[in-house]
């Protein structure tokens, strides 16, 4: 017998904050056009936006991603290539940016993506989350066969990777920004 999720609600919530000498702007640009997130993210290597504006509100992305295999090794989860669709949930320039992953059905998941963008005396104050709130339909299928120990192994173990991505991502993103 396993255990409900809802004990762990958000089931993941990590951040990571960045000094940019960049205006917001600026950085806004950048972390809006989601074509460029292979020069920075951990996982996506690249993609096409599919639908709507690029980079408004409802607009779709497909994100091609992948996966070495040493990640969380004993878990069953997507090693190597993987694509994934997102919404664009918030766009406001200078101050605002952030995605929904997609199920299998198209709708928008409790799994969502963003970026936050204060001003600050020597640039931007970039703020780079993650949130789930409950299981999206890809760990409810990682963990189905999981025993509650193994769960909460797997919790524990992906939210140290979140972490360590999230904040090697805001690194490479100020990288990026500030040697351009």
């Amino acid at each position: 017998m396993t255990s409900s999720y809802s004990e762990n609600s958000p089931l993941f919530e990590v951040s990571a904050t960045v000094q940019i000498g960049a205006t917001p702007y600026e950085v806004y640009d950048v972390i809006s056009d989601l074509k460029r997130s292979k020069e920075w993210s951990e996982e996506c290597v690249g993609g096409e936006w599919v639908s709507g504006e690029p980079a408004t509100v409802g607009a779709v992305f497909r994100g091609e991603n992948t996966r070495e295999p040493d990640v969380v090794a004993w878990a069953p989860v997507v090693r190597g290539t993987w694509f994934t669709d997102s919404e664009v949930v918030a766009a406001e320039p200078g101050r605002l940016f952030s995605w929904a992953i997609r199920n299998s059905a198209g709708n928008k998941q409790e799994s969502i993506w963003g970026f936050e963008i204060r001003p600050v005396e020597a640039g931007s104050e970039l703020v780079h989350n993650f949130r789930m709130g409950s299981p999206t339909e890809g760990i409810l299928e990682i963990t189905a066969d999981m025993t509650t120990e193994e769960r909460e192994k797997f919790i524990e173990e992906w939210s140290q990777k979140l972490k360590q991505d999230i904040s090697a991502t805001a690194g490479r993103i100020k990288n990026v920004i500030e040697s351009a």
